[in-house]
């Protein structure tokens, strides 16, 4: 199940944090970072986010979350995690599909964007099977080389 996460309130945000710090952890490893800015998130961070988060419940645990800034014309995914209990299950892919479907199809949002680090294969291809192409590459002051990747004419 997917649903909304009201990330305001301290003990979901305490849950999306845990997903976080797990899930970035890995993709610490994955891309050989040892700072990893988005394992510097903090609890009050999430809390006083002004982004919309959604999770996927499995056996009614948090098992993922995404992470979304909306536009009338954009949807930005900031980010999407998987705890590591639960990779490979396709939770990433269904919540991928839940917000293209529920926010682009009955919008005038056309576009979608998405950055991950370079060496993030397995979130290039996620995104690629979604649909979206890469269209820019940059180095920033963290030292991990990022792409950002896009999906067009999404209605």
């Amino acid at each position: 199940m997917i649903a909304k996460l009201d990330s305001a309130n301290d003990a979901v945000a305490k849950q999306i944090y845990t997903i976080f710090q797990r899930s970035y952890t890995i993709e610490a490893q994955l891309i050989g970072s040892l700072n990893f800015p988005p394992l510097s998130r903090t609890v009050n961070n999430i809390k006083n986010s002004t982004t919309v988060f959604y999770g996927y419940f499995a056996e009614e645990c948090l098992a993922g979350v995404i992470e979304l800034a909306i536009t009338s014309k954009q949807l930005e995914i900031n980010s999407l995690t998987v705890g590591p209990d639960h990779f490979r299950k396709g939770i990433a892919d269904k919540l991928i599909d839940y917000v293209l479907n529920s926010f682009v199809a009955p919008t005038n949002i056309t576009t979608a964007v998405v950055e991950t680090a370079v060496l993030n294969g397995p979130a290039i291809k996620l995104y690629k099977k979604h649909g979206f192409v890469e269209f820019k590459r940059w180095m920033p002051d963290h030292g991990i080389e990022k792409l950002a990747m896009l999906a067009e004419n999404l209605n």
